[in-house]
């Protein structure tokens, strides 16, 4: 009995042990598993407007609540507005986790405002083959500026990516001129000058460098470790797809195009409805873009009087010389419609000229149904009477349409005659002997 029990035991004991062993083992596979580093990577191609700003701060967010390693950003700006990206600067300066920026891919360039956003970062990098710089402010957001303006406009740029610049410890010297001269260098020569710390092939090799990197965030110096990482992209919100197509100056042109073509054809067809409900929404949509697109008022003048001209043309038919001076006005509209330099902020002429193709097409069917119209003869009210052929049936009374008319003529008639109507006043028919 005793042997019984010993043995029982020694079987209890060893399970014991082995379950321990397997959940110590397991438990060190977890731990294992949970002590990868998560690098969240924003990629940002754009001009740097709504969308960008939107993308960086939320970015920056989810980096913060998840208590990530590190935020890196790469990005290939052409340009950008001057308030947004302060804004985004701002953000990056207060954000929790450490923000990398990173100029790439190789042939990349962070020119205007890319080069603030650089600047602003708590780790400033660039891959080969890739250059900063031109950093001018160009004109104001929607508005020209003179001299005086535009020195105001200047200083006021220089001293902002200054500030970034003595935070950072990065070239002072170089990034004053970067704004005032627009200079530019390559991304061996921004590392040699201190402009940024780091430069890599690629995003795996930047991370390898900056593993056991010390930075200081708003919330203190961190130690990066980033030996064992996840590297997490962050991909853009159907709410931050549907924006950008919303900002897109090719999908405004074509949404001015619907809805101006909807609210016409409402105008001359009126009841139709869903060309008026079209134009309307597209309008809409219109004013929401225009909370961050820059509008040229001349631009917008030019499609209003062509909308003008259109309407005309249909009301009064000038052998299309008011339409073509719509579709030459509309055109031009469209060049102009935006105030910027930025080609992204350009309305593409290939899609000009095939809006206006489509609305000269448009507006000769328009105009070839109206002329049809007036001149086919009225086969209703009064002008519809005129022309029918009637017959007497008594002494100025003819019978019309099932229906016994008064009637008078210049000429004495008989039951039986046949008449034709010359024309009607109120309900006495004027009629002629056939």
């Amino acid at each position: 009995m005793k042997n019984v029990t010993r043995y029982l035991l020694t079987f209890l004991f060893s399970s014991f042990l082995i379950i321990q062993n397997s959940y110590a083992e397991n438990l060190t596979d977890s731990t294992d598993s949970t002590t990868e580093s998560i690098v969240y990577q924003l990629h940002v191609d754009r001009m740097v407007g709504t969308v960008m700003h939107d993308r960086i701060i939320n970015a920056i967010e989810l980096a913060d609540d998840d208590q990530a390693e590190l935020l890196l950003i790469t990005m290939n700006p052409p340009g950008g507005y001057t308030s947004t990206t302060r804004k985004i600067c701002s953000a990056i300066l207060a954000s929790e986790t450490p923000v990398c920026v990173f100029v790439y891919p190789q042939g990349s360039h962070a020119g205007s405002a890319g080069a603030y956003i650089l600047y602003a970062s708590h780790i400033a990098a660039m891959a080969h083959t890739t250059n900063i710089g031109s950093a001018h402010p160009v004109g104001g957001e929607g508005q020209d500026i003179d001299s005086i303006m535009n020195e105001k406009v200047t200083n006021d740029a220089v001293a902002q990516i200054k500030s970034y610049a003595e935070k950072h410890g990065r070239n002072i010297e170089w990034a004053e001129k970067a704004v005032r001269e627009s200079v530019n260098i390559t991304s061996k020569e921004a590392l040699e000058m201190g402009v940024v710390e780091f430069t890599a092939e690629d995003v795996e090799g930047l991370l390898d460098q900056l593993d056991s990197l010390v930075v200081e965030t708003t919330v203190g110096k961190k130690v990066l470790s980033l030996k064992e990482r996840s590297v997490i992209p962050i991909e853009m919100t159907i709410a931050e797809k549907l924006l950008k197509l919303l900002t897109s100056p090719d999908f405004i042109m074509m949404l001015m195009a619907f809805g101006l073509a909807g609210i016409t054809i409402e105008l001359y067809n009126p009841g139709a409805i869903l060309p008026g409900v079209v134009g309307v929404l597209s309008l809409i949509l219109i004013l929401y873009s225009s909370q961050t697109l820059p509008y040229n008022v001349a631009g917008i003048l030019l499609i209003l009087f062509a909308v003008a001209l259109f309407i005309a043309e249909i009301k009064v038919v000038s052998h299309g010389i008011l339409a073509i001076g719509g579709l030459v006005s509309f055109f031009l509209g469209g060049t102009m419609l935006f105030d910027s330099v930025d080609p992204e902020l350009q309305v593409s002429k290939s899609l000009l000229i095939a809006i206006v193709t489509l609305g000269g097409l448009f507006m000769a069917l328009i105009m070839t149904l109206v002329i049809k119209d007036r001149k086919q003869r009225p086969t209703t009210g009064n002008e519809g009477m005129i022309g029918l052929t009637a017959e007497v049936r008594a002494e100025n009374m003819v019978y019309l349409n099932g229906a016994l008319w008064q009637a008078e003529s210049d000429e004495t008639l008989v039951r039986g005659d046949k008449v034709t109507i010359t024309a009607v006043n109120k309900l006495l028919l004027k009629v002629k002997k056939i």
